[in-house]
């Protein structure tokens, strides 16, 4: 070790020292187990033994609760980290729509989907969704696996707009409709929900990808085999790859599969063309263009397999995935309904605030002195979002508020000049408009940082929504300040014509 040597000599002392500490341990137990052994020797056998019993039942109880103290929690991971979430019933689901709908919330989209469930439930169709990243080869498998349809594709990637259906029979004469979905992962992303959703509602999934898998691929992966969605992973252009690349490759998506019920790895090739260079006989070379045959027999008989496994098992499996998307849409509704009402309740507390500063005779120095609308705006957002805080954390927030409003008096003041400059004369309207429009921007800027801690915390949390308040303190608040400066201006007004 390059250590200096009085580093290295502590070093060397306290392992002298450990080694005595270790050797006194050994000596003082070997004593205390003779000393024992020698008392209990006369006892009867069976005392012997029941002491001896006991204190091997003692070592092994607390080895047992050392071992549970420190171990790690096994989980499932997700895409996301978190634990997969389960499928509601259709009565649960049911019960949390009216509840929705009694909140506010619009749930058309929700009954959408459940009326699309019925509908596919009553054709009796088993779909299978060709889902995966632009460029991997989805709709060229498609065509090779049904050769009779025309499908359109460009090696520009992304072609698939929308999603097309096929009715295909299988080897075992099944009847299945093939959906081929837009591929995941473009620039702007519009269309990756609507392939991961309709992704959910088919019977069967077929990954499709092209080589290991990405972050992204993995994600949206590990998602659908976490809601036990029957899936084939397909490796296409298995032709581009030496057996040993293909060999690393499938052992890699092989793993992720482990231990998963209902899936699978298929090597497959769409086909097409390749250039290769042929050597002549006269020792140079020519650039050949050769058709490659498509490689997808292995691909219908998996699927094949899935539908002569268990029929039915593919309808519950499909329906719980379906209802899991279903949840996921009330909770996004809940959202929506939620944040809209929010900000109309933060916005009505921004005006009071301001109405109350204009009718103030004299501005105050601390800008939260309305602390009792402060602490309305806390209750009514926190029981909009079902959460009931303790009087002692809506008391730390506004305190918390309040020393950094203290330490931004002149940023505050600045931004509400700002606002009141696209009103001239507005000083001549109403007094103390400066510290009005003030005021307003501090509540609207507290109930939006309260807002966005609820609806991400599902509960009040003081310090962490006073940090977002001086964060958001700090942003382009110009337009919020010539809103409540033109509210001023309506108000100066109106006092001036009564």
């Amino acid at each position: 070790m390059n250590l200096p040597r009085n580093i290295r000599v502590l070093i060397a002392l306290a392992v002298v020292v450990l080694a005595l500490a270790a050797l006194l341990l050994v000596l003082t137990i070997t004593e205390a187990t003779l000393n024992i052994h020698a008392h209990i020797d006369d006892y009867p056998a069976w005392m012997r033994l029941a002491w001896w019993g006991g204190l091997a039942l003692g070592g092994a109880l607390t080895g047992l609760l050392l071992w549970r103290i420190l171990r790690s929690p096994r989980s499932v991971p997700t895409a996301s980290g978190a634990q997969p979430r389960v499928a509601p019933t259709r009565e649960e689901l049911d019960q949390a729509m009216q509840q929705a709908q009694d909140l506010g919330a619009d749930t058309r989209r929700v009954r959408r989907e459940l009326a699309e469930l019925e509908r596919r439930r009553e054709a009796g169709e088993i779909h299978v969704a060709f889902f995966g990243e632009i460029s991997t080869g989805k709709s060229r498998l498609i065509q090779a696996l049904l050769p009779d349809l025309e499908i359109r594709s460009d090696v520009r990637g992304g072609t698939t707009r929308e999603i097309r259906r096929y009715d295909w029979r299988s080897p075992g004469g099944d009847q299945l409709l093939i959906s081929d979905m837009p591929g995941t992962a473009e620039v702007d992303g519009a269309l990756d929900q609507v392939a991961a959703e309709e992704a959910q509602r088919a019977h069967i999934v077929v990954y499709v990808t092209d080589g290991d898998l990405n972050r992204q691929q993995h994600a949206a992966v590990t998602g659908l085999l976490d809601l036990g969605k029957p899936m084939l992973l397909a490796l296409n252009k298995t032709d581009r790859y030496s057996r040993t690349e293909l060999k690393q490759i499938s052992q890699r998506l092989e793993s992720l599969l482990q231990g998963r019920s209902h899936a699978g790895l298929v090597l497959v090739s769409a086909g097409g063309t390749r250039q290769v260079v042929r050597q002549l006989a006269d020792g140079t070379e020519q650039l050949e263009t050769r058709a490659v045959p498509p490689r997808v027999n292995d691909l219908g008989a998996a699927l094949q397999r899935l539908i002569d496994d268990d029929p039915d098992m593919l309808a519950q499996l499909r329906d719980s995935a379906t209802f899991v998307l279903a949840a996921s849409q009330l909770d996004e509704a809940l959202a929506e309904s939620r944040r809209q009402k929010a900000d109309a309740l933060v916005d009505s507390y921004a005006f009071k605030a301001v109405l109350g500063a204009l009718a103030a005779i004299t501005p105050g120095s601390d800008l939260v002195i309305q602390g009792w609308l402060g602490t309305q705006l806390v209750r009514e957002l926190t029981g909009l979002y079902d959460t009931k805080p303790g009087k002692v954390d809506i008391d730390l927030l506004l305190k918390l508020v309040q020393e950094h409003v203290g330490r931004s008096h002149t940023l505050i003041l600045a931004v509400a000049g700002n606002g009141l400059k696209a009103f001239p004369g507005v000083g001549t309207l109403a007094g103390g408009a400066l510290h009005a429009v003030a005021y307003g921007i501090i509540f609207r800027t507290l109930g939006r940082a309260l807002t966005t801690t609820l609806a991400t915390r599902g509960e009040l949390h003081p310090r962490q929504t006073a940090r977002l308040f001086e964060e958001k303190l700090g942003d382009d608040l110009e337009a919020s300040a010539r809103s409540l400066a033109k509210l001023v201006v309506e108000q100066g007004r109106h006092k001036q014509a009564h």
